[in-house]
């Protein structure tokens, strides 16, 4: 018998339909023989929705507040969550931060976790259980709700996998996998097998929006392997882990700033910087009418800055000149 930890993100369980879907895959793993402990997001759009009413009513909303708000978002979520896994004949309970609990500092809206009781998870699991835990939340120790960050739900799914020492841990996103690009953007895209925590880190770092920064560093510091996969059937998924497959260049991705109209296009990879490599993105840009307003190189990564209009042909012509 093995342990997994699932983590489905907002969109995997946006409504009735998705929300039986992840259903139907916690009691795959269930029905295998495996302890099972799900976490979820807040169903779709529901924290933007939330943050929207409290804005209705002040520019400058308390944390505490916010956090009491936000995370409400998660509850829902978790409740259904286990309704949904009840429907279909398996026995769940659903798990706020404060009964699990997830003790964090009082950084409200961003706090950090500092310890994780997992005594109540595994008596749930012990009973035949799955245990579905609220992500993107903790309790400080005044007892008061805490919200993680953004893709603080990644960061709880690690934490978790870690204080249970969980066999398995596997993130469901949009996509199949950790690709060499956005593959909505790219059409070329190619999926890596494996792919390393400096990498995932870096290219998180550089705007990748699969992982979040600070879940790829909480998963290295604790040596947890994370299997990144879609809910769709045959999804093989990319495993986050201490060596990733040989690439010169792993990935390309954008980010864009909301107080500037340039955005950066940056490759991550052993082969960066490189002058010939530079030279080659930016004869690719300048062939494809784009125009190159800077670049600038690190350790293991090249950038260029582009307008952001022209940001989604960038990364395609970019990613043509340096993936192959």
């Amino acid at each position: 018998m093995s342990l997994i930890v699932q983590k489905f993100g907002g969109s995997s369980v946006r409504d009735t339909e998705h929300l039986l879907r992840m259903a139907h895959i916690a009691r795959e793993r269930r029905a295998e023989g495996n302890d099972v402990v799900v976490v979820l997001s807040a169903q779709g759009d529901t924290t933007d929705t939330l943050l929207k009413k409290a804005l209705e009513l002040t520019p400058s909303p308390d944390g505490r507040e916010m956090d009491a708000l936000l995370a409400s978002g998660e509850q829902v979520s978790a409740a259904l969550g286990a309704l949904a896994l009840q429907t279909l004949g398996v026995d769940a309970v659903s798990l706020s931060a404060w009964q699990v609990p997830i003790e964090t500092d009082g950084a409200h809206g961003d706090a950090q976790i500092e310890m994780i009781d997992t005594a109540r998870i595994r008596r749930e699991l012990d009973a035949g259980r799955v245990a579905v835990v609220t992500g993107f939340q903790g309790v400080d120790e005044n007892g008061d709700v805490t919200t993680l960050g953004r893709g603080g739900s990644d960061t709880s799914a690690v934490a978790l996998a870690a204080a249970l020492r969980a066999d398995e841990l596997i993130i469901y996103t949009d996509v199949d996998g950790i690709f060499s690009s956005d593959p909505r953007v790219c059409p070329d895209a190619v999926r890596r097998e494996r792919i390393s925590y400096d990498d995932m880190l870096l290219l998180a770092q550089k705007g990748a929006q699969v992982l979040h920064d600070r879940s790829v560093a909480l998963a290295q510091q604790s040596g947890v392997p994370v299997t990144v996969k879609s809910c769709e059937a045959g999804s093989r998924g990319s495993v986050v882990c201490e060596r990733g497959d040989a690439a010169q260049v792993v990935g390309v991705t954008q980010k864009k700033s909301e107080a500037s109209q340039l955005a950066a296009i940056t490759a991550v990879g052993d082969a960066l910087p490189s002058v010939e490599r530079e030279r080659a993105v930016v004869t690719a840009l300048e062939r494809g009418g784009v125009s190159v307003y800077a670049v600038a190189g690190g350790e293991r990564f090249l950038s260029v800055y582009v307008l952001r209009a022209d940001a989604d042909r960038a990364l395609r012509l970019a990613h043509s000149a340096l993936i192959r």
